[in-house]
This record gives C-alpha cells, sequence and structure tokens, in this order.
C-alpha cells in the first residue's frame, strides 16, 4: 500500500477551502492508501506566536482533523515538535539544500520582500519541510497548487541525498486535489481563500455559525446579470459559489447549476447557504465533543509513537549514509 504524507500548520481556524481541498480528500484516502498526517507546529513559529494560543491552535487542529474523519486506525496523526527525528533531518536537508534554491522558492521572497528582521528560518523552512515528508518514506503528497514548488524542492532534495549517500530516501510524487482544490474568496473571487484574509465576510471557516455563514454567502460578489451558470473567466463568483455546492453535495457542477436555472441569485446563495450549514453541523458537533476529551490524548500519544518508530528508523539511516556518529 503506498503511503501519502501531509502536513498542516496549526495556525488560524481552518477555513472551507482548506477542508474542501485538503481535508476532505484526507477522510477518502485513508481508505486506500497508508496516510500519516502531521501538525507542523514547528513551522508555525517561523513567525511570533504567541505560547498560550499556539498551544490552543494546536489541540484545535487536532480535534478537526478527527472531526472532519480521520480514523486514528487508519492513519497517524501526531504533532510535529513530539518527534524529535523532524528537526534532526530538517538540519541535515538544510546542509544539501543550496542558498539560491531557497531565496528562489516564491513564498519566501512574499513574506519577505520589504519586510526587515525576517527571520532565518522563513528562508530554511523548506528543507525542515522535506524532511517531514522524507521521514516516512512518502509516495505521494496532496498539495495544493501553491504548495508544488516546495514540493518539488523536496524531490530534487531526496535525489541528491540518494545520489551522494545511496539511495535512502523514497522521492515523493506530487498530487493536486482535483475539484474544489482553490476555493475563492467570497469578496473577491480571483484570489483563494484565506484564513489571513483581514476581510472576515471573504471567509467561512468550519467552526462559523449558520448564522454567520448565511451573512457570509449572502454577501458574497457574484455579478449583475443574475444567471446562474458555470463561467469562470466571466462569472467567477457564481462558479465558486456553484464549486462550493458541487464539492460539499457530491453532485456535478452542471447538476447544481441545473437546480437554479431560472432562479435568481437570491434562492441560489440560499441554497448554497444551506448546503454549507448541512454538511458543516456534524464536523462542529464532533470537534466541540474531541476539544477537551482524553480521548484526543490518546489518539495524539498513538500517533506521536508510530511516527516516532518511523521516524526514528529512517533518520538512522540518513545518519549511517553520512557517517555521523558512530557506526552501528
Amino acid at each position: 500500500m503506498k503511503k501519502i504524507f501531509s502536513g498542516v500548520q496549526p495556525t488560524g481556524i481552518i477555513t472551507l477551502g482548506n477542508y474542501i481541498g485538503a481535508f476532505r480528500q484526507f477522510t477518502e484516502l485513508q481508505h486506500d492508501y497508508e496516510c500519516v498526517f502531521c501538525i507542523v507546529d514547528q513551522h508555525a513559529i517561523t513567525v511570533q506566536q504567541d505560547p498560550a494560543e499556539l498551544s490552543k491552535a494546536i489541540r484545535s487542529l487536532a480535534a478537526m482533523y478527527i472531526a472532519c474523519g480521520i480514523d486514528p486506525e487508519k492513519a497517524i496523526l501526531f504533532i510535529q515538535s513530539e518527534v524529535p527525528a523532524h528537526a534532526q533531518a530538517g538540519w541535515i536537508m538544510q546542509c544539501i539544500a543550496y542558498i539560491g534554491e531557497l531565496e528562489r522558492m516564491t513564498q519566501f521572497k512574499d513574506k519577505s520582500d520589504g519586510t526587515e528582521g525576517v527571520s532565518s528560518a522563513l528562508l530554511t523552512y523548506p528543507p525542515l519541510m522535506a524532511a517531514d515528508i522524507l521521514l516516512y518514506n512518502t509516495d505521494i503528497v496532496p498539495v495544493g497548487d501553491d504548495q508544488k514548488q516546495h514540493l518539488e524542492l523536496t524531490r530534487d532534495l531526496a535525489e541528491r541525498f540518494n545520489s551522494r549517500y545511496g539511495k535512502v530516501l523514497t522521492v515523493p510524487e506530487v498530487r493536486i486535489p482535483k475539484n474544489g482544490a482553490r476555493i475563492k474568496s467570497l469578496q473577491d473571487p480571483l484570489k483563494k481563500m484565506s484564513k489571513s484574509d483581514p476581510n472576515k465576510r471573504a471567509t467561512i471557516t468550519l467552526l462559523d455559525t449558520p448564522k454567520e455563514i448565511e451573512k457570509k454567502v449572502k454577501s458574497a460578489v457574484t455579478d449583475s446579470d443574475g444567471v446562474v451558470r458555470f463561467d469562470t473567466e466571466n462569472k467567477p463568483g457564481v462558479s465558486n459559489l456553484l464549486t462550493i455546492e458541487a464539492s460539499l453535495t457530491n453532485a456535478s457542477i452542471e447538476d447544481v447549476a441545473a437546480k437554479y436555472d431560472g432562479l435568481g441569485y437570491g434562492a441560489f446563495k440560499t441554497g448554497v447557504a444551506e448546503a454549507i450549514i448541512g454538511h458543516l453541523a456534524p464536523i462542529q458537533e464532533n470537534y466541540h465533543t474531541l476539544l477537551e476529551s482524553p480521548t484526543l490524548d490518546q489518539i495524539l500519544d498513538q500517533g506521536r509513537d508510530q511516527a516516532n518508530t518511523i521516524a526514528s528508523a529512517t533518520l538512522r539511516k540518513m545518519e549511517d549514509a553520512m557517517g555521523l556518529g558512530r557506526r552501528r
């Protein structure tokens, strides 16, 4: 069975875009693949975090993974900082990465442009990301297309390590999720929905109340012709709402559009809001039940132990191949 790895930072509440583009597909993948899901809290500290808030966010994200349908009997769920091999292998990856290729990373250029006091970790976190993936002999990494560049670097580093020290690391494949991979902002449908968007009306989170969801969908930017039709070039706002409902109801976009044929945008937005609210209701209920439950700690303890076993074995192979420490 092929292995999948995915890591998510515990920063901010998971958005509907994150859920459709990643989390929902995780629950499907766990039935056909050996899945490893990591809460990458060490990546979160590339920018300064409030310690108390970060701790809450880690637990919240863990609860959300399970509430969304991740089964700890089928998948490994753990916290990155609880598995020391990540930081250790991250250093090894830094040692074989080149400054030039790290400086070419689009996210580094975007986040450091015009900013004073940029953390060195903002430049060097892609090797840690590579270590996260490579420690688990990962075959496939499902990511949004905005992360594709980092995955290509991971492949390059794995191949470079193998060419220098022998075939130790599995070179992973990149998989871009299919339908709904990039849910757009409700206020600017030309850019993706983001939890960092300062306009709160632009983003639906998985913990929004029904009233908040309804209000946000009804204020979503569309156009003036009142026709519900999928046309990403000329009707990006309408197309985004159609994509959201189709993704959550497992219907085709054509069927969803046909459902609103002849109806105005009022009925259309009401229907989309109802689809979102209905889909999220059981997730929210499960989340709140898990959040302060000892069951969540038991799941994370189990995941930590499983991850430690796998990652430590890979790290030993990497260190042996490089001649580190005493020969085993």
